[in-house]
């Protein structure tokens, strides 16, 4: 978390808010989340220049400025506020969660809040973004346009790991998390574990498709609150009264009955239906 329905929300709401705006000053709480270039670099550079537009590239947000390219990672618990503060009436909590303020000459602030400390922002020179090492080798945005049935074959053939950990790991389709690989996987009947080659070609498509559609579903339904999940106007996403199999370890299976299992795949805890989703010799 977040994932690219619960970024892409982030995105739609902070480019209804922000563009235009122009950077007076930036002050970093903490560090580490910045991670290129040298933190009084990359405060110094950001001044003066304006918000041009919001984008986003997989489960990364990118602020295109005047002259540079803001790469933004939410990793588990980043979020993003713009405000125009009210000193003396600012929530505790919150403000110690605050890493990183972009103050605008407006007079609103644009707040990177995290609880874990694990988001990370590199500046870069506009036209050089794609080349950063966080983008530079993903896979295709999940859109029909983009992501096709050929290319995906061809890729899971040549893996012998499990398709969970191929799912997650963005370079055959950019966006999937732990939250929708497990939906994902539910919906097409595939188990976790099974290994990428071994899958037909009717599962394949039946995978190309269900990537499609339960991110575009959930895109729609404005991503997946678990925990701590708000988009750019503070507001939880719905899709979560939609998930079948994550979170519901001992729930029954809304198509069978039989008893949520959860398992850990690729190091994350996964959530299968034993019954639907038969692991194949």
């Amino acid at each position: 978390m977040p994932e690219l329905p619960e970024v892409e929300s982030v995105r739609e709401g902070l480019s209804q808010m922000i563009l235009g705006e122009k950077i007076a000053s930036v002050e970093v709480g903490w560090d580490n989340i910045i991670e290129s270039p040298a933190v009084p670099i990359f405060k110094k550079r950001l001044e003066g220049q304006v918000i041009e537009d919001v984008k986003r590239r997989g489960k990364f947000l990118l602020f295109y400025l005047t002259k540079d390219v803001l790469i933004s990672h939410l990793r588990m618990e980043g979020k993003y506020q713009f405000l125009l503060p009210s000193y003396g009436e600012e929530d505790a909590t919150e403000n110690k969660h605050t890493h990183v303020i972009f103050y605008m000459e407006s007079g609103y602030q644009l707040r990177y809040l995290d609880v874990r400390k694990f988001g990370r922002m590199s500046l870069v020179e506009k036209g050089k973004e794609f080349d950063h090492k966080s983008l530079a080798k993903l896979g295709p945005e999940p859109i029909a346009e983009e992501f096709k049935l050929e290319p995906m074959r061809q890729f899971l053939t040549r893996r012998t790991k499990a398709i969970k950990g191929v799912l997650l790991d963005q370079e055959i389709v950019v966006g999937i998390g732990n939250i929708y690989a497990d939906e994902i996987l539910f919906r097409t009947k595939i188990h976790p574990e099974q290994s990428a080659k071994t899958l037909t070609e009717q599962e394949e498509k039946n995978l190309h498709e269900s990537i499609i559609t339960v991110l575009a579903e959930a895109v729609e339904k404005g991503g997946t609150t678990i925990r701590s999940y708000e988009n750019a106007f503070g507001e939880n996403g719905n899709y979560q009264d939609e998930l079948k199999v994550y979170g519901k370890e001992g729930s029954a299976c809304a198509q069978c009955g039989t008893k949520i299992e959860k398992i850990k795949v690729a190091g994350r805890g996964t959530h299968y239906c034993p019954n639907c989703q038969v692991l194949k010799g």
